[in-house]
């Protein structure tokens, strides 16, 4: 069985079609294959401004399932940088780890266009990024703003252990709060690896409710639903992404 999806779909009807091929796949039916498909070019204005943040989100959950199924797109990355070279129209931002085992694009199957990615250690927010993710929104018209973290973190083990080292201090300085509003009954320090990524987690949390509040402009576009600011961990173990708001 082949579950029918057109030869050049738009980035909309894709979404609708992959998350059929993926249900489908989840309830075990025989001989499904899902294709291997290739985009012409980068994602254009009038396919961006037709989705709904929701359609976004699922587009890039259906995105990290390929990448774990190892079944991710063909991408004519020659063709999307032609192509996207007169102007760009990216649907998502997002604000992570510097980490190189966590390149956003790869591990959310996504092209040259499609997001913008804001990385620094420990995916942080400060008064640079926050310009970034205003203009991402405001001036580009992004939809989603997602905040990742990632397990197994070393700028959260800096944060644990109080490390001082340059310009690097404060970076982890900024985390500590993270570290010590993390509940936890076990021991509290870098060699529990369930504390560091719970640690994490808090991070992401605290960082989307600081983005919120220090940022008048993206907190009254999430209240208008033209934007949703959502948080992600990755794990380095599986490649899986999970959500969160």
């Amino acid at each position: 069985m082949r579950y029918p999806i057109p030869l050049n779909p738009s980035r909309r009807q894709f979404f609708k079609h992959s998350a059929a091929v993926s249900a489908m796949a989840v309830t075990g039916i025989a001989g499904l294959s899902a294709p291997q498909l290739s985009f012409a070019a980068a994602m254009t204005k009038t396919q961006r401004d037709a989705m709904t943040p929701a359609e976004i989100v699922e587009g890039l959950k259906q995105g990290n399932l390929r990448f774990r199924q190892g079944k991710m797109l063909q991408h004519d990355y020659l063709d999307e940088q032609r192509t996207s070279k007169a102007g760009q129209f990216p649907s998502t931002v997002i604000l992570s780890c510097i980490d190189s085992r966590v390149p956003a694009e790869i591990v959310l199957d996504t092209g040259i266009g499609e997001i913008f990615n804001t990385r620094v250690a420990g995916n942080g927010q400060n008064d640079d990024i926050l310009g970034s993710l205003e203009y991402a929104c405001t001036v580009s018209g992004a939809k989603v703003l997602l905040v990742m973290g990632h397990t197994s973190c070393g700028a959260i083990k800096g944060a644990i252990n109080g490390v001082k080292l340059g310009h690097l201090t404060a970076l982890v300085q900024a985390i500590r709060p993270a570290v010590e509003n993390t509940p936890w009954e076990g021991e509290r320090s870098i060699a529990s690896p369930g504390f560091v990524d719970a640690v994490a987690r808090t991070h992401v949390m605290m960082t989307m409710e600081q983005i919120r509040r220090r940022s008048p402009v993206l907190s009254e576009m999430e209240n208008k639903g033209d934007i949703v600011i959502l948080g992600a961990m990755y794990s380095l173990e599986g490649g899986q992404v999970d959500f969160f708001s």
